[in-house]
């Protein structure tokens, strides 16, 4: 492990740019729930055991027509979840690293819970390749997207069911939905993230050839949407890829991985870094 930590030291030192890809494990050392497999998601959210009912079967958009507040009682609770939970430190270890590089650094997140930003990062350097719970689109028609700024949802503890006012949309009034994506998602508005991925595609063609370094965070493969962006981009530009993961760390060669969470491999990292 050691050896890991030094290697991976010592091509974020070399790189002239780097990028930070992460899946849902980069939340789980800020306190968010691990979602892994049925039994984690019902320990998270029991009454949703007692319904039969998976967190991919909960993420579509269906409800939100067939059962509007089981839809926002489950994306409610998150968003709330989300605001009320503080950023781990790792976000500002990365912060530190990006500072040092000329070429700057930019985040590739399947993440929705906009910590990345509140950690600091600028806005225009995240793609959230599966939209955000921080924004909402319109369920009726192609309104287009605005914060969730306003948005407040209360959830019943007990049911995780939405009672009260349901978020509405800023120019219709109609009911509004997470503009996230979500399975079998056949409505949701791309805008906002297609302008992250047009900024991102101009940020990459400044990095040269053989100067990236990737520091992929918590992504694992049942959603494999961060790991299969973050090798084609390391293979495009012969980036080293360093794959942090406790549970899924294996990385091809030359690749490196490491298995630990976020943090504690971080904290590794810089350690070595100065």
């Amino acid at each position: 492990m050691t050896d890991l930590f030094d290697r991976a030291a010592r091509a974020i030192d070399q790189a002239d740019a780097l990028l930070f890809t992460a899946g849902a494990g980069m939340g789980v050392d800020s306190g968010l729930p691990d979602f892994r497999g049925p039994e984690g998601f019902w320990r998270a959210y029991p009454a949703y055991r007692d319904l039969g009912l998976r967190f991919e079967e909960l993420a579509q958009p269906r409800w939100f027509s067939r059962d509007p507040r089981l839809a926002w009682g489950f994306y409610g609770h998150r968003l709330e979840l989300y605001r009320a939970t503080t950023p781990h430190q790792g976000f500002e270890i990365l912060r530190g690293w990006a500072r040092r590089k000329r070429g700057g650094a930019f985040v590739f997140t399947s993440n929705v819970d906009g910590h990345f930003q509140r950690a600091g990062f600028d806005e225009a350097q995240v793609i959230e390749c599966h939209g955000s719970l921080m924004h909402l689109q319109c369920t009726a028609s192609a309104c287009g997207i605005h914060p969730a700024d306003a948005a407040r949802v209360q959830v019943d503890p007990v049911t995780f069911r939405a009672v009260g006012p349901l978020p509405s949309c800023t120019s219709c009034g109609a009911l509004a939905r997470p503009n996230v994506l979500m399975f079998a998602d056949g409505g949701w508005d791309d805008a906002r993230t297609a302008a992250a991925e047009a900024r991102f595609d101009s940020w990459l063609s400044s990095v040269p050839r053989g100067r990236l370094a990737i520091v992929e965070l918590g992504a694992g493969t049942a959603v494999p949407s961060v790991r299969i962006a973050g090798e084609s981009i390391a293979r495009r530009f012969a980036a080293t890829l360093v794959r942090i993961n406790l549970r899924e760390p294996d990385a091809p060669p030359p690749y490196l991985g490491i298995s630990l969470g976020a943090l504690d491999a971080l904290r590794a990292i810089d350690h070595r870094l100065g």
